[in-house]
């Protein structure tokens, strides 16, 4: 007897009832950088190919839409849309800079841009961006808006420079055949299965992506001294999800060498908190008894869709850092070294972002009502990087020391001889 398939649809409805009734964390723009951003994460339900859809004569509810009998099928899909773009955005240039490209990489996105200033705010931003980029018009009745995620800042310079904040916006397609969408000429469109990023059966493949630490320190035309900082500090090892898109707009050449999809940074993020939705825990079963795997993972014993079904990468320091039920963009912001002793200095000037992380994790399971005006990532992104910035000091006065002192070593025995 074949093994039932794992059902997404439910999960998914969970998560966008839960979404709508959530406020989300805004973020202020601070008076010397107003700049924002928004981006569209839109989901669609595909039919089952012998399933019938009707013609819907008026838009339904979000519980209407889940009842309909080709949506509750057991052979339709979940999918959620993400793009590659030939020339990233000024704010993913900024944010993502890889040590090295590799041709058969592809890093993939939502559809998005810069908030201007004619923009009646973050909504009408990602409808306009959406609209310009791939020519989806997410305001006709096919489609629904279902809220908005917590804002998200987007930084520099290893966190000390805010650039901008970004707002993410959740859509669902309600509609099985809506217009075409027409992606210029520099985009292509790849639709993901939902099941495969949350599937406990088949679970998320994790990756990394390796950024260079120099590119972030060293001014942008001193070959020298980012040969010197990279060779000091190494790089940075940023968690990806490899990515297996089912269909692709314009359709992709066979004749094309295989390529590797990740998705990471500030979209693995956003795509994180949408998947926290369908797995997290409901803050009413926050008496429930926790249990601790071998790995350090913990899960909720009375929750089939605990955290422990996302797979997190584990982040492993001398305390530990659980993921229990934190919300997961910690996942993806924060990155690992490739030298050891980073990672340990970083661990060492870390008290105060795990005391954040704790926090963050009671929040969440009460609900977090209390406190919808805190910027948990936030502080969370700030304290961390501040453990990065201390723990390089004192990596890179260490290993100048160090040359200093081998170099004078190295002398006087040579003066000696």
């Amino acid at each position: 007897m074949s093994e039932k398939p794992f059902a997404v649809v439910p999960l998914l409805s969970r998560a966008l009832h839960r979404i709508r009734i959530t406020p989300p964390r805004i973020i202020a723009s601070p008076p010397t950088q107003p700049k924002r951003a928004a981006v569209a994460i839109l989901i669609r339900i595909v039919p089952s190919p012998h399933a019938q859809p009707d013609t819907l004569v008026a838009q339904p509810t979000l519980s209407e839409f889940f009842q309909l009998d080709w949506v509750k099928d057991s052979n339709a899909r979940a999918e959620i849309l993400f793009l590659k773009r030939d020339t990233p955005l000024p704010e993913e240039a900024a944010h993502s800079q890889p040590r090295m490209h590799n041709r058969n990489e592809v890093h993939v996105a939502f559809p998005g841009g810069r908030t201007e200033p004619d923009d009646e705010g973050g909504m009408y931003t990602a409808l306009r961006q959406t609209w310009e980029e791939i020519g989806i018009d997410l305001a006709e009745k096919d489609y629904m808006c279902i809220g908005q995620l917590d804002d998200r800042e987007i930084t520099t310079s290893l966190g000390k420079r805010l650039l901008m904040i970004l707002s993410p916006f959740v859509f669902l397609q309600v509609t099985p055949n809506p217009p075409a969408p027409d992606p210029i000429p520099s985009t292509t469109l790849y639709w993901v299965p939902l099941e495969t990023l949350v599937s406990p059966v088949a679970p998320p493949q994790w990756s990394q992506v390796t950024v260079d630490t120099a590119s972030r320190l060293a001014p942008k035309h001193s070959i020298a001294l980012k040969l010197l900082v990279r060779a000091l500090v190494g790089s940075m090892e940023f968690p990806a999800i490899v990515v297996h898109p089912c269909s692709s707009l314009p359709q992709a050449s066979n004749a094309e060498a295989p390529q590797i999809f990740k998705l990471w940074g500030l979209s693995l993020g956003m795509t994180l908190d949408l998947m926290s939705y369908m797995i997290m825990p409901l803050p009413t079963s926050s008496n429930l008894e926790i249990k601790a795997d071998s790995k350090g993972t913990s899960s909720r014993a009375s929750s089939p869709f605990s955290s422990s079904v996302m797979q997190l990468p584990y982040h492993g320091t001398p305390e530990g850092l659980r993921m229990e039920v934190v919300a997961p963009s910690l996942a993806s912001v924060f990155p690992r070294f490739s030298y050891p002793d980073v990672n340990f200095w970083i661990w060492v000037f870390g008290k105060r972002y795990r005391q954040i992380v704790r926090g963050w994790e009671a929040s969440v399971r009460s609900g977090g009502i209390n406190d919808r005006r805190i910027n948990w990532s936030g502080q969370a992104l700030s304290t961390f990087y501040a453990a990065i910035r201390k723990a390089l000091v004192v990596v890179i006065v260490a290993r100048a020391l160090g040359i200093i002192f081998g170099l004078a070593f190295t002398g006087w025995w040579i003066f000696l001889s």
